[in-house]
């Protein structure tokens, strides 16, 4: 499991993909439109050339320098292949999910290659988009580093019980690639519980890295792109024996 754009891929009679993973189910989207990317960038090339991974690479990089700015926008290294099957499994297990706490979270990304500085880096993507209830219902329910009229507010829509697919946002700005989503820690208003376990008020490396990003975006940009770059090399195919897929969401009707 690595940069392979094997989160594309459709469940089979062979294998069940990662759609369906914990971390994942009702909260990935949008396929539907790689897949228009896909069609766009094979037809100007006049064949299918470029793989659905290098795709979905650089998707991510145009999100976020166009919802932040010129200068979240970095060198995306290219040349993926794709892979031919998927784990839902194996996402379960790479994947962190929203209620891990601080020394999980790190372990995890330590298992990639990855360090504290992509850690606090790399959530900070979370500075666009929305969760479901149920990602975040224990948190304010249970939590007691969370402020308490954030909570209140919170609860209003998430309730104890059921409603589990409405959404709040990950932050106060979230259709912004910018800084707000460290700001929302240092005030306890981290969405999930994985979020919050950023910031502590410990003094810790953590909270450092949590406070400099929060007052300086160009700091956090240039982090954000050096962990991206990072992790994109995750576990990268290259080999041209392997084949790259026709279309994103199937392993079969490959070409050469």
């Amino acid at each position: 499991m690595g940069c392979d754009g094997s989160v594309l891929l459709n469940d089979t009679p062979n294998f069940i993909g990662e759609k369906t993973a914990f971390p994942n189910i009702g909260s990935i989207r949008g396929f539907e439109v790689v897949d228009e990317i896909k069609a766009a960038v094979d037809k100007a090339c006049k064949r299918p050339v470029v793989s659905c991974a290098d795709i979905l690479a650089i998707a991510a990089r145009d999100s976020v320098s166009i919802l932040g700015g010129p200068h979240y926008w970095y060198r995306v290294l290219l040349g993926r292949r794709d892979a031919r099957n998927a784990s839902r499994d194996a996402a379960n297990t790479n994947l962190p999910p929203p209620f891990f706490s601080f020394s999980q979270l790190l372990s995890n990304f330590q298992s990639h290659g990855l360090d504290l500085k992509d850690l606090i880096a790399l959530s900070g993507a979370h500075t666009i988009g929305f969760a479901q209830c149920s990602a975040f219902r224990n948190r304010i329910y249970n939590d007691t580093n969370i402020d308490p009229n954030f909570a209140s507010t919170l609860q209003r829509t998430c309730h104890k019980n059921g409603g589990d697919n409405k959404l709040a946002s990950l932050d106060a700005t979230p259709t912004r690639f910018d800084t707000a989503y460290y700001t929302a820690l240092m005030n306890k208003k981290g969405l999930l519980h994985s979020d919050q376990e950023l910031f502590k008020g410990d003094c810790s490396e953590s909270d450092s890295l949590v406070k400099l990003y929060s007052k300086n975006p160009f700091a956090f940009a240039r982090d954000f792109k050096a962990s991206m770059i990072k992790m994109g090399n995750i576990n990268v195919v290259s080999s041209h024996s392997q084949k790259d897929r026709k279309h994103v969401g199937k392993e079969t009707m490959l070409i050469m």
